[in-house]
């Protein structure tokens, strides 16, 4: 184990809360055994208080062991279908509906996710609400932020908001972790760490190191 790998286990031990971000590098088909790493990152966040922000829309994170509680999708989940056209706000669990056609207006239902037409966010705002009241109680707490694998296909979900909140909370650590976009702002660099590498091989190893 490197000295960066010891330091994170020790930022982890000594974190009352962890805010996990999880990016395309995770994303199912770029590595067909990704439930490898989220089996890791659960038993790495075993014992604690962590909340999840994923920008991916394959749903792999929820087929695993990790907290579907603590988990929030705000790009959507493509398991999950809406009308396509939008007449409902109405979202449906895979094969509730068997034809896969809106019972409304007759229109081919699509994955509930923001690459559909008209977006229906109601799926995913109840979770934020719980995400939002739980970064609320991370201020001015020994906080550990890890990144991981996060570009900048949309950074409001999850990069710049998570800088921001290590620019204000002076007792939180974080780490970058992406195989390019490991980048970090100089505001924050005292308290932040980028890591150039490839982020699931990395909780892969950081956990075979716990």
């Amino acid at each position: 184990m490197d000295r960066e790998e010891k330091q994170v286990l020790d930022y982890l031990a000594g974190a009352g809360k962890v805010l996990v971000g999880i990016g395309g590098e995770w994303r199912l088909d770029k590595d067909p055994h990704i439930r490898q790493a989220y089996e890791a990152l659960s038993r790495l966040l075993e014992g604690k208080d962590y909340f999840i922000v994923t920008t991916n829309t394959d749903a792999a994170i929820y087929d695993s062991p990790l907290d579907k509680e603590k988990i929030v999708a705000p790009c959507g989940n493509e398991t999950w279908r809406q009308c396509s056209k939008a007449c409902t706000k109405d979202i449906w669990e895979p094969g509730e509906i068997p034809d896969d056609v809106c019972p409304h207006c007759g229109a081919p239902l699509t994955g509930n996710t923001r690459e559909a037409e008209t977006y229906i966010e109601e799926g995913y705002l109840p979770q934020w609400q719980r995400y939002t009241r739980w970064l609320a109680m991370t201020m001015n707490r020994e906080l550990l932020v890890l990144e991981l694998g996060e570009g900048f296909q949309v950074p409001t979900v999850i990069r710049w908001p998570f800088e921001k909140t290590v620019f204000f909370n002076r007792k939180s650590h974080m780490y970058r972790v992406h195989q390019s976009l490991s980048q970090v702002t100089e505001e924050i660099g005292d308290r932040a760490a980028a890591v150039p590498e490839n982020s699931v091989e990395w909780i892969k190893k950081l956990c075979g190191g716990r």
